[in-house]
């Protein structure tokens, strides 16, 4: 710009030194007085005149040709400095796009829908009172043999979907798990089972939720590739029945990083299994019964540290020959994360009958005279992760569920312990593979107590 700015200038002085050249020579031809003094110098600025005319000629071809070499390429060509050509990027979009065409999910709402999970397999080695289940969740009564074996059942499959908006700026959303861990443990009878299903309708800050999941008192677990099946200790001290049920989440804000989020609802206890010698009252039992339920979540921090703790309670009847066996439960459940490498998280409970939650499946038991008793039941776990670097980790978690033995019958668990430890490692962000060890410690009245030791190498592939 300043380059133009000089040849006008300098193009509109030649023209004003023009000017005043031919006025002075006008003007000696009309006095009819020239002289020769006045006439070399006239003829001095004619030949600068042409000089400079010459130079700025120049000036402008070199101008011309400056502005051609720096004109933009059209804009389908046009490229930021760092990014690839135009045709590259073409190539990567249209290759991005197919993949997309070959893995989508259509639906008949024209939703959109993901696949997603986890293929897992799981070698595995149990010591004697193991019996022959993959993972042992109590030890047996009786002796058995030590078994070894591999499978696929705790493959796990599932569907997350986006719905449409709803009144008021809010979402519909949802997810649907299953697994192959019904039928037996033949590798030709392993049956498809709902895992977890819910239907979310979000706003900003409430949450409807319609489906089947974990207690709403008992929302963490354990980290375990060794037990995906059942959550890692169940019936020591993880509450964990995967139900039906409703509930509804209100969130407070306190301020950028600290808040409370606030859930209560109705579940749906499993009375499938209580107590001992079940066939001599099966027939009176009611075998599912709503729980009233809720928890209260204080939470302070970002991802890098946090700490979350939350008290809740669980209200529900079993019915039973014509009685009443009461649950009544507190929960405590928290999250401590002083650093990005290490977290310590748990679950705590206290009350009667824990049974229908998951926990010991002898919420109740009947005496000689067929009065019913509530078990008095306290239980727990705790894990420690650390998170060594972004490739591996290691898992401390143990729990127990002890059980007042005064309201037992015979043969029944008065506790059942179980600690473990594994490490995990990501062969690929979407490969990876664990190797655990863990030891179940069960105490029967009045046979005293019976272990099993457990060995699992898991690979799994993520999706």
């Amino acid at each position: 710009m300043r380059t133009i700015q000089t040849i006008a200038l300098r193009v509109l002085g030649m023209v004003i030194l023009s000017c005043s050249a031919l006025g002075q020579t006008q003007n000696a031809e009309t006095q009819n007085t020239p002289t020769q003094p006045d006439m070399s110098r006239v003829l001095e600025r004619l030949d600068r005149l042409e000089q400079e005319n010459r130079e700025l000629l120049l000036e402008i071809r070199q101008l011309r040709t400056e502005l051609h070499d720096s004109k933009p390429a059209p804009a389908v060509e046009a490229t930021a400095p760092d990014e690839p050509p135009v045709s590259e990027r073409l190539d990567v979009l249209e290759s991005r796009t197919a993949d997309l065409a070959q893995t989508k999910i259509d639906s008949t709402q024209r939703m959109p829908v993901s696949l997603t999970g986890m293929v897992l397999f799981n070698a595995f080695s149990n010591s004697s009172f193991g019996g022959t289940n993959q993972y042992p969740l109590v030890a047996g009564l009786s002796p058995s043999p030590s078994t070894s074996g591999a499978t696929l059942r705790q493959t796990v499959l599932g569907l997350k979907f986006q719905g449409p908006d709803l009144p008021g700026g809010g979402k519909a959303s949802g997810s649907f798990y299953f697994d192959f861990f019904a039928g037996t443990t033949a590798p030709t009878n392993n049956l498809v089972r709902i895992r977890v299903a819910t239907l979310d309708l979000a706003w900003k800050n409430t949450t409807v939720t319609f489906g089947q999941d974990k207690p709403i008192v008992a929302p963490r677990d354990p980290t375990s590739l060794a037990q995906v099946g059942f959550p890692p200790l169940t019936g020591a001290g993880n509450l964990w029945d995967w139900n039906p049920q409703v509930r509804i989440e209100q969130r407070f804000r306190i301020s950028d990083d600290t808040g409370i989020r606030a859930q209560a609802g109705v579940f749906q206890t499993s009375e499938s299994y209580p107590g001992a010698n079940p066939l001599l009252y099966a027939n009176t039992l009611e075998r599912a019964r709503p729980a009233w339920q809720g928890r209260l979540e204080f939470y302070h921090g970002t991802e890098i540290r946090r700490f979350e703790v939350a008290p809740g309670f669980s209200l529900s009847e079993t019915h039973v020959l014509g009685q009443t066996a009461s649950s009544r439960l507190f929960t405590l459940d928290w999250l401590a994360r002083p650093m990005r490498l290490v977290e310590f998280t748990g679950s705590f409970f206290n009350g009667t009958n824990a049974a229908g939650l998951g926990g010991l499946r002898q919420g109740f038991s009947v005496t000689p005279d067929e009065r019913v008793n509530a078990v008095h039941a306290t239980g727990g776990w705790g894990q420690i992760q650390v998170f060594a670097t972004s490739r591996l980790s290691f898992h401390f978690y143990g729990g127990l569920e002890s059980d007042r033995a005064r309201d037992l019958n015979p043969g029944s668990l008065s506790r059942n312990i179980q600690y473990a430890s594994n490490a995990v490692y990501k062969l690929a962000p979407n490969v990876i593979s664990a190797f655990e060890v863990s030891q179940t410690r069960s105490t029967y009245l009045p046979f005293g107590l019976r272990l099993v030791n457990h060995y699992d190498l898991a690979i799994g592939y993520l999706f």
